[in-house]
């Protein structure tokens, strides 16, 4: 993958909202998107035993987004998850835990005051490197 993507406004607001919805919690989910740009976001709830510090997708509504995926022919864009009171930056969990290296990861940050973070990294050679995500009008 590049080292600049490019993520819809319309996205990158819609993270950023489910995050504000879940102060507390680690969100998660999945974004469809076609010809490397991405279309949807899946929502997923986080069944996670301790949500406010780290997150596992429920496994069922992991696969139906992966279906609906398919069938409005898109492709796994990428990952995404919030930390409620920690950096956009991996933890050792999320590393651990990354198994999509064809995706991009995005975390979303409430740590900082009054300003939403959100950043991107791809998976490589077990490390993550981050990557410059560019918002465009969609």
């Amino acid at each position: 993958m590049t080292q600049e993507i490019r993520i819809p406004r319309k996205i990158a607001n819609q993270l950023l909202h489910l995050a504000q919805l879940s102060p507390t919690e680690e969100i998660c989910g999945l974004v469809g998107g076609v010809a490397a740009m991405p279309t949807s976001c899946y929502p997923i709830s986080n069944t996670a035993e301790n949500p406010a510090q780290q997150f596992l997708m429920d496994a069922s509504e992991q696969i139906t987004a992966m279906r609906l995926m398919r069938d409005r022919h898109e492709d796994l864009f990428a990952i995404y998850h919030s930390h409620p009171s920690a950096p956009a930056t991996p933890s050792t969990a999320d590393l651990a835990l990354a198994a999509y290296p064809q995706a991009l990861y995005l975390i979303i940050s409430l740590n900082t005051k009054g300003l939403l973070e959100i950043r991107g990294y791809q998976l490589q050679q077990d490390q993550f490197n981050e990557i410059n995500l560019l918002l465009c009008e969609d």
